[in-house]
């Protein structure tokens, strides 16, 4: 039955998009709206052929992938690494989390030009950004995943004679997992955005870039392509994501307000 109602879903889906798709086509070829501002689904399907045969796809695919996922790695590791250190020890926890906080508040699109300044108009300074919009995500995540742990499960492993090391590894960083991963999801889109504001500010290839010129030139089918490439590229994206989850979190029993439980216990 839970096989059946999966495939509904998944049919009524497709149903939905297919519809959306054909009334964007048919509303645009009647002129129902001016399609210059928007085009329309054959135009961008055209669009992203002459894309792909001319190697640009290629070429801007490989440098906005390229800064999204190096910047992704590093905000990742660097945010995992200093919430659990912040989470662990209150003291320095009290004196750097107003620091992070306040620095967090600044809007990143205004000091993309200071990176581009530091950095140069090179990768650098893309994944630099990227990396610090991922960074505070995952870290603000794995902060509060530190301090949900549920005391006895800390007590409890130093009774049966964990060190603090023990203790962090085997205690409390699975019990703070899916809030990483949560800090991880949201900061795969930060990492595309970071990269794409890098891009615009000062490039001369990525996504960012082309989204720029085409733009300067009305070529809005060359616009909506690119962003129908990083739509797909984010769907594939937390579509992993979700696979290392439930591998990561298979321990965790599944949970919501339905009063209904798929076995009954006689």
């Amino acid at each position: 039955m839970e096989d059946k109602s999966k495939y509904i879903i998944i049919i009524i889906r497709i149903l939905l998009i297919g519809a959306f798709i054909l009334a964007w086509e048919l509303s645009a070829r009647a002129r129902l709206y001016n399609p210059l501002f928007t085009s329309y689904p054959s135009e961008i399907l055209k669009d992203l052929i002459e894309f792909y045969t001319s190697g640009d796809l290629v070429k801007h695919t490989s440098v906005t992938l390229r800064e999204a996922f190096t910047g992704l790695f590093y905000g990742t590791v660097f945010g995992v690494v200093i919430g659990l250190i912040l989470g662990q020890f209150e003291t320095l926890g009290k004196i750097l989390l107003p620091i992070i906080t306040a620095i967090h508040g600044i809007p990143q699109l205004t000091l993309a030009p200071v990176y581009i300044l530091w950095f140069g108009l090179g990768l650098t300074s893309k994944i630099f950004l990227a990396a610090l919009m991922v960074f505070f995500n995952v870290f603000f995540s794995t902060y509060a995943g530190v301090h949900n742990v549920e005391p006895k499960l800390i007590e409890s492993a130093i009774l049966l004679g964990a060190g603090k090391v023990q203790t962090l590894i085997h205690v409390v960083l699975p019990s703070s997992l899916p809030f990483i991963l949560s800090g991880i999801r949201v900061g795969v889109g930060s990492s595309l955005v970071g990269a794409i504001i890098g891009e615009y500010i000062g490039a001369s290839a990525g996504f960012g870039w082309m989204i720029a010129y085409a733009s300067s030139f009305f070529n809005i089918a060359r616009v909506m392509s690119c962003i129908l490439i990083l739509l797909l590229v984010g769907i594939f994206l937390n579509f992993s994501l979700d696979k290392i989850e439930n591998y990561l979190l298979r321990w965790r029993a599944p949970t919501n307000l339905s009063m209904k439980h798929g076995k009954t216990v006689q």
